[in-house]
């Protein structure tokens, strides 16, 4: 069942939003050549803990961690560790949650370390455009797939891989809750969008194919073809005349 949250339910959805930026922004301060992953993870807890909440990611079923860190081919869910210092040239992809006062919020950037390739800087560039493209469709009497549509037929073009294995999601009291929020597909299908919803749209772009495997771990995602991947996500609020990007910066 899709939840329609509350003003009070919102309002503490958007404290969360508000570390959750905060925490983003400092860690962008530190992505550089010879910084490791799992130097990354520390900070972030640090500055999650600092304002009484709590790392949505840590402990969840099972993840040894605070965030998800991903390089290059891995597309989601790379597990920080002491040993993987990035590198000049390098694409990180950072999946962030943070659970404050019984909610939660989500969002995912990927980040240039030093200078990188221009194919890696269109892909990071499209993926980000594409999730605006989605965003854009998320209103009120629209349909979640309205949104996937949106999406797929932007990326489309660039001949890029669309990851379809894993997807946006609903959030709230829960981390993923109903709907599902695809990254392809025909519009005008699945469920329509009411102000209050509460959803995550994330789309998970390959430079390559759009195979990809879970490793050995049991957690981390990388690029059959070994080839860089690009996640942009945000938390997004359907309100009455359209939408409210909780997660993102104000200007």
């Amino acid at each position: 069942m899709i939840s329609i949250k509350s003003e009070h339910e919102i309002n503490m959805m958007r404290e969360a939003s508000k570390i959750l930026i905060e925490t983003r922004e400092a860690l962008r301060d530190m992505i550089k050549p010879g910084i490791s992953t799992r130097a990354l993870d520390v900070r972030a807890e640090e500055v999650i803990r600092s304002y009484g909440a709590v790392p949505s990611f840590k402990d969840y079923e099972g993840y040894p961690a605070s965030i998800c860190a991903s390089i290059n081919h891995v597309v989601i869910h790379g597990i920080p560790n002491d040993q993987e210092k990035l590198k000049e040239g390098d694409i990180i992809s950072i999946d962030l949650g943070v659970f404050y006062k019984g909610y939660h919020a989500d969002s995912a950037a990927t980040f240039a370390v030093g200078e990188i390739s221009n194919e890696k800087a269109q892909l990071m560039k499209v993926t980000e455009e594409a999730l605006f493209k989605g965003i854009e469709m998320a209103m009120p009497g629209n349909h979640v797939s309205d949104i996937s549509h949106a999406i797929e037929s932007y990326i489309k073009p660039y001949g890029y891989g669309i990851v379809e294995t894993f997807t946006g999601h609903g959030i709230g009291r829960q981390l993923h809750e109903e709907p599902q929020v695809l990254n392809y597909g025909p519009k005008g299908q699945g469920p329509i969008l009411r102000p209050g919803m509460t959803i995550c749209i994330e789309p998970m772009v390959n430079l390559g194919s759009k195979n990809v495997k879970v490793l050995s771990d049991g957690w981390t995602v990388v690029t059959t073809d070994k080839k860089p991947s690009a996640h942009a996500e945000h938390m997004i609020l359907i309100t009455q005349d359209g939408h409210e990007i909780m997660t993102k910066k104000k200007e």
